[in-house]
């Protein structure tokens, strides 16, 4: 086992990594839109969407996958209603289209909006 951890995505703000690889997989942390540079989270759901999915794929690149690797992910909304906004930034990132999980929780952490986790194999 693994640890990956890149100054690229947000440190983790919990007792855990950003992303283990074992066996070759890639298994990353929920990822919520947080800029990694200066801990700000934008507005909107189509802004978070896309940080999250940045700060995924930085994971990965550390990792030595990418999102073409992806097979799985698993995404959490805080309001099914952005569902369609947070889609369309998502089929922008995961072109090789993962399995995917989507559920609606009651609350994220910081009270953002959308989280992405992603399992990977490497290049």
């Amino acid at each position: 086992m693994y640890v990956i951890h890149t100054e690229k995505a947000p440190g983790a703000i919990g007792p855990y990594s950003q992303g283990y690889e074992v066996n070759g997989v890639i298994y990353t942390s929920g990822q919520i839109p947080v800029d990694p540079v200066n801990g700000s989270v934008p507005e909107g759901i189509v802004a978070q969407a896309e940080q999250s999915c940045k700060n995924v794929g930085a994971i990965l690149e550390e990792a030595g996958s990418g999102f073409s690797q992806v097979f799985k992910t698993t995404c959490f909304l805080a309001d099914m209603g952005d569902f369609e906004a947070f889609n369309e930034v998502y089929a922008k990132y995961f072109i090789s289209k993962p399995a995917r999980s989507c559920f609606a929780v009651k609350t994220l952490p910081k009270g953002v909006l959308c989280e992405i986790e992603a399992m990977a194999v490497k290049k």
